[in-house]
């Protein structure tokens, strides 16, 4: 009823409306030939038919929202690419039937992408991503968190054809490493934003890179970076995205940071926020004295509480403060 009588949406979200069917795709394809946004976030009824109806109606389609959609197979995104040429940004999160042939359709025929989210496509690998990059060169923002399969090749395919790269997420992607990296900061000098959360391999080198040649740098995911140390945030620190662009950065479970990370970070005028939980040689004491620095600046720091020494004498249940707490 909705499609038949509102002939002129272009932005459309259903978000969440999990009883939404394919039968709603049908109409919007037959009704509504303006439409460019459609966001069908966990629609989960929703299969490949629904994707062949959209393209066939609604070609003029830039945005498109099927996070969550587990149904989709490649040959959904083949039907739905060969009509919808001119997608700008395709969200495919948690469409874990996905593999590497999606990709080469996407790649096919998606030249003007922009923005492409792949977060815990779990099949997909090197190939596929190669492939992506081979095609979209105009790509600014990709998600690849997840992507547990993924190595260097996909940041060398990267770094050799998408140079206007804004936004990298390639969190528990654990294979990347330095290499990778160094590559991709040498050829993607617009990088605004990266979450390499749990990419374990990499080391102060990468910081290095990306000190050298990300002067536009706003926020850095390193948690779990466990190889991370004080001299890899000191040349963060002391670059030129360090003194005028870093607002965000996340070190939770940087286990060899220690408060001179925190003098070193002083320099980092704009700094907004920083995380530090279980940076277990991090203290209050250096938090104090950065702050006093950065006023602006809101930590996230966890200390466990102190528990109390056992009385001398009495009797009964003793708890420490943490238990009281709970």
């Amino acid at each position: 009823t909705f499609a038949q009588n509102c002939r002129n949406i272009e932005h459309l979200n259903l978000n969440g409306c999990t009883k939404i069917t394919d039968s709603t795709c049908y109409s919007l394809s037959r009704f509504c030939s303006k439409l460019k946004h459609l966001d069908l976030t966990s629609c989960v009824s929703i299969t490949n038919s629904s994707l062949k109806g959209i393209s066939e109606g609604c070609r003029h389609l830039e945005y498109l929202n099927l996070s969550w959609c587990d149904q989709i197979t490649k040959d959904g995104i083949e039907a739905l690419v060969r009509g919808c040429r001119g997608l700008r940004a395709l969200l495919l999160r948690g469409c874990t039937q996905l593999e590497d042939e999606a990709l080469k359709h996407i790649q096919n025929y998606c030249h003007e992408l922009v923005s492409l989210n792949l977060q815990s496509c779990s099949r997909i690998t090197d190939e596929g991503v190669v492939q992506i990059c081979r095609g979209c060169h105009r790509l600014q923002a990709l998600c690849l968190s997840g992507c547990g399969n993924l190595t260097d090749a996909s940041l060398t395919a990267l770094a050799l054809n998408c140079p206007r790269l804004q936004i990298l997420e390639a969190a528990r992607c654990s294979h990347l490493t330095d290499a990778g990296f160094t590559l991709l900061a040498r050829n993607c000098h617009d990088l605004e934003k990266m979450d390499l959360e749990e990419c374990i391999l990499i080391t102060d080198s990468t910081l290095i890179q990306l000190s050298i040649h990300c002067p536009k740098l706003q926020a850095l995911s390193l948690s779990h970076c466990e190889l991370i140390t004080d001299d890899g945030i000191l040349h963060l620190s002391n670059s030129p995205c360090g003194h005028e662009r870093l607002r965000v950065l996340e070190l939770d479970n940087c286990l060899l940071i220690t408060d001179v990370a925190l003098e070193h970070l002083e320099n980092c005028r704009g700094l907004e926020r920083l995380e530090l939980y279980d940076c277990q040689q991090v203290t209050r004491a250096g938090i104090k004295r950065m702050r006093a620095q950065l006023p602006h600046v809101k930590v996230h720091a966890y200390f466990a509480p102190v528990t109390p020494p056992t009385a001398v004498g009495g009797s009964g249940q003793r708890l420490c403060r943490c238990c009281v707490i709970l």
